[in-house]
Formats: C-alpha cells, structure tokens, sequence
C-alpha cells in the first residue's frame, strides 16, 4: 500500500479540508447530540470547524491527506479557537437545553486545558469511505513532528470513546471525562512529548 501523501493545507484547501471533518463526525455522539437534524448538522458543523479549528489555516498547521481523504485541524500554541463565533453560533442554532449542558460541558473542558504552551487538536477526521487506510495515523504522526522537536506537550478532547486507542497508541494519555447532564461524555487526552533521536553524523 503506498504511504498516504500529507500536505499542508493553504486557503484553496479550506473548504474541501473542512467538508472532510464534516463528514467524519456526521456520527460523532457530540456532534450529533448538539445538532440531531441532519440538515441542521450539515448547515452549522461546518461553522463549528471554523470556530474551533479554523485559525490552522491562517497558521500553516492545517494538514490534509491528498486526495482530500482526511484532514487535521491543528493550533500551534498561543493559537486559540474563536471563542466569540463558537458561542454566537450556539447562541443561535442549539436548543436550550443542548445550550444549559454544553456550556457546563465548555467550562469542564477548560478546566483540562493545558496551561502551559502547547499544540491543541480540534479536529482529525478521515472520510468514512477511506477508513482504515492508515490515514489517521500518517496525519497524526506528521503533526507530532513538531511537537517532539520543540519539547512541546499536544492536547485534544476526544467526542467518540471508540477513537481513545488510536490516540494512545500515539502517546495520548486520558485525563479524565467531561460530561453534564444529558451531555455524551468528552474525554481529555494530554500527550508529553517524546526525546528525538540525534540525527546521525
């Protein structure tokens, strides 16, 4: 099997980067506990990837398998999601009662943020029809480079527990679990990052 491509998504890729999320996560608990019509999923996710995830653009760390077959959504430290977009669109499209338990959700989750300087993962997603390809695990390997290299930590909330392994496997470490009321739980995952090998004379 030829090894997937990784490329480093500039604007051009941005909508087809992110319509690859969006169809990764159209089975996600906490996607779809937020939006459960599929027609209201697929109008506001896509805004919710830009809200949270969007500022890798603007940033070079947004990387996306050839092809469009999968993407990853990375913020380099002291890059933060638009927290003004994500609660405005909210705000407007979730229901109250989605809205009581995922600000209580919101405010769990900051409390697992790291506070010192690391790379935050929004989003990773593969195509449903290009699972198992080894996708996921080049676009992760490829954005951990940095992180080793720079003696940096990397953190991410992971919304499916069915995915937990596949971050261990790539040192992801489980913090603990965010849930509030009829909230699908969110697991927190910290990864240190690992010595690099010298580079050979």
């Amino acid at each position: 099997m030829t090894p997937p491509i990784i490329r480093t998504a500039t604007a051009s890729d941005e909508a087809p980067a992110i319509a690859v999320v969006v169809l990764a996560f159209s089975a996600d608990p906490a996607a779809r506990w937020t939006w459960p019509d599929p027609h209201q999923y697929l109008m506001h996710f896509p805004n919710l990837v830009k809200a949270l995830g969007g500022n890798a653009f603007a940033h070079e760390s947004a990387y996306y398998v050839d092809g469009y077959s999968g993407a990853a959504l990375w913020l380099p430290p002291e890059v933060r999601p638009d927290e003004d977009a994500l609660i405005t669109l909210l705000q407007r499209t979730g229901s109250a009662s989605v809205q009581k338990d995922l600000f209580a959700v919101f405010e769990q989750m900051g409390r697992y943020h790291p506070q010192e300087p690391h790379w935050y993962l929004p989003f990773i997603g593969i195509d449903p029809s290009q699972q198992g390809k080894g996708h996921g695990a080049a676009l992760m390997k490829h954005a951990l480079i940095p992180c080793d290299r720079d003696n940096m930590l990397a953190y991410l909330e992971s919304s499916n527990p069915k995915n937990i392994p596949f971050y261990e496997q790539h040192g992801f470490e489980l913090l603990g679990t965010i849930q509030a009321g009829a909230s699908p739980p969110i697991f927190p995952m910290l990864r240190k990052p690992r010595a690099t090998s010298p580079a050979s004379p």
